[in-house]
């Protein structure tokens, strides 16, 4: 498509299209638009991805995207230490704040397990969630999309976490089979944080 332009013009083309979910069109959109502003405001959006390529780091205790180690809920000591919430991405950590429901503290694991992508348990964050366990933990929220790969994950996570003798609950989902947690209103988290259920 983009072979026809001029070669910076098809390289930003390019570049926009290696994002997720930027497909060819958006993609000649996006640079198109960046052709089009001034010279001082691609600048600023320039320095903007240095400065968060440069500062943004994972929490050491959740994993959470931070700029202060720990994060800022990690470092509550408001929040109810006995219970953590697993999610696979910071994305979903992020939508189940926006909720407002869940006081605990979180684990993400870094995606989900997923052989056909080369995803395998030992890919994710899982060796860590279980050192945190040790620490005074109750309860175990399994708070993954419901795909087949995350139900795969709830499933292995699971297996290794009901030995310990902690509860083990996953959230009720009010949405479809393989839907995104972050595009759920914030209604619906609520109803599916409250409606969860303990993992047998």
């Amino acid at each position: 498509m983009a072979q026809s332009y001029a070669a910076p013009l098809a390289k930003l083309i390019e570049e926009f299209r290696k994002m997720p979910g930027i497909g060819p069109k958006s993609a000649q959109r996006l640079a198109f638009y960046i052709l089009g502003v001034a010279e001082g405001e691609v600048e600023e959006l320039a320095k903007s991805l240095r400065e968060a390529k440069k500062s943004i780091r994972y929490c050491s205790t959740c994993f959470n995207i931070t700029v202060e180690d720990p994060c800022a809920i990690c470092a509550n000591a408001g929040r109810d230490r006995s219970t953590i919430c697993v999610v696979s991405e910071p994305k979903d950590l992020i939508a189940m704040e926006r909720a407002g429901e869940f006081k605990g503290l979180y684990h993400i694991l870094g995606g989900v397990i997923s052989p056909l992508d080369g995803i395998s348990p030992e890919s994710l964050r899982i060796k860590e969630l279980l050192k945190r366990i040790d620490k005074g933990i109750k309860e175990v929220v399994l708070a993954i999309n419901p795909t087949t790969e995350g139900e795969a994950t709830v499933f292995y996570l699971t297996k290794l976490l009901k030995p310990l003798g902690i509860k083990i609950t996953k959230i009720a989902y009010g949405l479809p089979m393989g839907s995104d947690m972050d595009y759920a209103d914030e209604i619906t988290l609520v109803k599916a944080l409250e409606g969860r259920s303990e993992v047998s």
